[in-house]
């Protein structure tokens, strides 16, 4: 049989695809792409987008569309097996892209259209995909001498390899903990649905009792319901020391090495491509101009925060003390008595609220708010191939019936993937032979499984009966935030309407203005005209109650404040150690998260947590001295979403503006010239502010 990453379907053969294919497909591959690359720098001197671009976008595409679903598999259906295959090939890889980079032959071809007169009649995509290239070339070490061209690819081979190891030991430390209970009055306080969930964990093991893990709904549940402090406090100690010399697994997993690796790396790379730090080398591919930019835009957040993030902190020590006999909050209490502070105050129950988001109101419910906003029409796919049972496929047409993407969902958590919440591209948008290769998106999260509610596991801990509801999952308000979020990413990557790989979806695009479709997808989870359409009680499907919603509205920004000052430690964090590298001192990673903490948060987590060691988007993501990112495309999409503040949520030409000059554009232009032609003027911090109910 042929192998099936070679097969160039139009969609991968997930069932078919086995580790012993990896390899010997990525092997033959790049032997083909090099090959071809060579083969076209000689057929001609006289270089143009037809004879040299176009091709290499087409080998480079074959070369994606093989690896994107094992790369995707080894994050949602890790096995052993395809983990030994996935790192067998990343060096293989990393080299490849760093020979490409610095080939010379190659880098003169791209000069010589830049500098032709052909290149004025390109168009702005193409123009741009040429001025990427060069630019990447100077970042991939072109201007170096042998010596330090071969260290520049040693670099970057042993950065991805130690990536891969973060991730992997992240994975693993989360996998490797669980904790039995054989008496249910120990999880008192936890909503029957994680009841349901924790014995359905325990019966897949074929144990009697709840069993609570470190996926990321289980140790919600108990953070947030669990009256057993004890209990919250071990359960804490195992999730904030995952991967980490500290708590139950210390030293196992271990991630401390690898990161003051990664970081010595990062800055070694930067300089030898005269940069000071990496934090320069990240900062010059995005709309920030300087790192004194993102440091002053951050630090100004913080100081506009602050006092609000004081002020919530010391209302909720107060509410601990005088309502839940705590009189020493600690960091494993305060999940907990925030959401009886929130039932106190609010009367809102986060349980309650969950029984009006079933996935079957969701999703159809997401798509409607695209219909409305776009003129979009998603269908499900049920004849296609997958990895897992739980994968579902579905395809967006456009009001000419038009097919513009498809996409597959992977929605619930379980053992062998990955944590949190992410999109990414499986096939990308370009025109190929007068045809158009319809771009696809993996959606992944990590929400609670469906469980039998109805005539189900019931909260005292009896059996099951024959369920007599539908098995059904229930999201919480902030996992439907998520799901939003998450479509965003997906929309920006399938709705584009630019015909070359480089730049089509978020190809190209700055990476501090990568969030703005997600986040801008948030804001439609807090209208009441579009929550009618996302949810509905999930046994009656009465809609969402105005009492209910009136709720959910008043303590919507309860604790705006330390969530704020919370995510700003975490940007700040992020950039002062790549821009603070010292390579005569080392990482010294708690070193300077202790340095922000002391300036920014309010809550100091107790001496053994381990944040850093568990933070995959900058040690295993994308987001190295990037994760301000976060906060300011907040700031793009809280103004982008005030214009429909204005004329109306569902206002048809705003939506087709954002989706004119924003979704369809890609990488095309730059990011800032982009939204101000949709806005009509620079982005102004005051719709942010605004939306989290802080003072400007």
């Amino acid at each position: 049989m042929t192998n099936p990453l070679l097969a160039n379907t139009e969609l991968p053969l997930f069932s078919k695809i086995k580790p012993e294919h990896v390899e010997p497909a990525i092997d033959q591959l790049l032997q083909e792409a090099r090959a071809a690359v060579a083969a076209h720098l000689e057929a001609t001197q006289d270089y143009s987008w037809k004879n040299l671009v176009e091709p290499l976008e087409n080998i480079d595409d074959k070369l994606n569309k093989a690896w994107s679903p094992v790369s995707h598999m080894n994050s949602v259906v890790n096995s052993d097996a395809l983990r030994e295959a996935y790192n067998a090939c990343l060096p293989k890889l990393s080299a490849y892209s760093t020979e490409m980079g610095q080939n010379e032959p190659l880098y003169n071809a791209y000069r010589f259209i830049a500098e032709s007169a052909e290149f004025a009649s390109l168009d702005v995509a193409q123009q741009k995909i040429i001025q990427n290239a060069l630019r990447d070339f100077r970042l991939s070490g072109i201007d170096l001498d042998a010596e330090k061209k071969q260290r520049f690819k040693d670099i970057n081979q042993e950065l991805s390899r130690l990536a891969s190891q973060y991730e992997e030991n992240l994975m693993d430390a989360t996998n490797n903990w669980s904790k039995l209970i054989t008496d249910v009055q120990e999880l008192a306080g936890l909503p029957e649905s994680a009841l349901a969930q924790a014995k359905q964990t325990a019966g897949s093991q074929n144990q009697p009792g709840w069993m609570i893990t470190l996926q990321f709904p289980s140790y919600n549940a108990v953070m947030t319901f669990a009256d057993n402090r004890d209990l919250r406090k071990e359960h804490y100690q195992a999730y904030s020391t995952r991967a980490s010399d500290k708590g139950p697994d210390a030293a196992r997993f271990d991630n401390t090495e690898i990161m003051d690796k990664i970081l010595a790396l990062r800055h070694e790379k930067a300089q030898l491509l005269g940069f000071n730090n990496y934090a320069e080398l990240s900062v010059f591919r995005k709309m920030a101009e300087t790192p004194d930019d993102v440091t002053r835009f951050l630090e100004d957040l913080a100081d506009r925060s602050w006092r609000q993030a004081r002020k919530d902190l010391t209302e909720l020590r107060d509410f601990a003390k005088k309502y839940c006999g705590i009189d020493d909050l600690q960091s494993w209490d305060i999940g907990y008595a925030s959401e009886k502070m929130r039932q106190h105050f609010y009367q809102l129950s986060q349980e309650e609220v969950k029984t009006y988001f079933p996935i079957t109101r969701v999703l159809p419910g997401l798509f409607a708010v695209v219909n409305k906003l776009y003129g979009l029409a998603i269908t499900e796919i049920k004849d296609f191939d997958s990895w897992h049972p739980d994968v579902r496929f579905f395809e967006i047409r456009d009001k000419n019936d038009l097919i513009r993407g498809r996409f597959y969902t992977d929605l619930y958590a379980r053992p062998k993937k990955r944590g949190g919440a992410w999109m990414d591209d499986c096939v990308g948008r370009k025109k190929f032979n007068d045809a158009i290769q319809i771009p696809v998106a993996y959606l992944t999260c990590n929400f609670t499984p469906p469980t039998a509610l109805d005539g189900g596991i019931t909260a005292a801990g009896r059996d099951p009966v024959p369920p007599s509801a539908e098995y059904t999952a229930l999201l919480t308000h902030d996992e439907v935030i998520t799901l939003f979020h998450e479509f965003g990413h997906g929309l920006h990557h399938m709705l584009t309407q630019v015909d070359h790989l480089g730049v089509s979806g978020i190809n190209g695009v700055e990476w501090d203005a990568v969030e703005l479709p997600s986040q801008f997808m948030e804001n439609w989870c807090w209208e009441k005209e579009a929550l009618e359409l996302i949810s509905g009680h999930y046994q009656t499907g009465a809609k969402l109650p105005d009492e209910l919603f009136n709720k959910m509205l008043a303590a919507k920004n309860f604790q705006a404040g330390m969530m704020m000052v919370r995510q700003l430690e975490f940007s700040l964090f992020d950039f002062k150690i790549h821009r603070d590298y010292n390579p005569a001192k080392g990482g010294r990673i708690y070193e300077i998260l202790n340095q922000v903490r002391a300036q920014v948060a309010v809550v100091t987590p107790p001496s053994f947590n381990r944040f850093a060691h568990g933070f995959s988007h900058i040690f295993a993501g994308g987001y190295a001295a990037g994760y301000y990112s976060y906060k300011w495309a907040e700031v793009l999409s809280s103004d982008a979403f005030s214009l429909f503040e204005e004329k109306g949520i569902f206002d048809q030409d705003s939506g087709m503006a954002f989706l004119t000059n924003v979704l369809e554009q890609g990488g095309s232009r730059n990011a800032m010239d982009l939204f101000v032609k949709f806005r009509g003027r620079k982005p102004t911090i005051d719709a942010l502010l605004r939306h989290n109910g802080i003072a400007a």
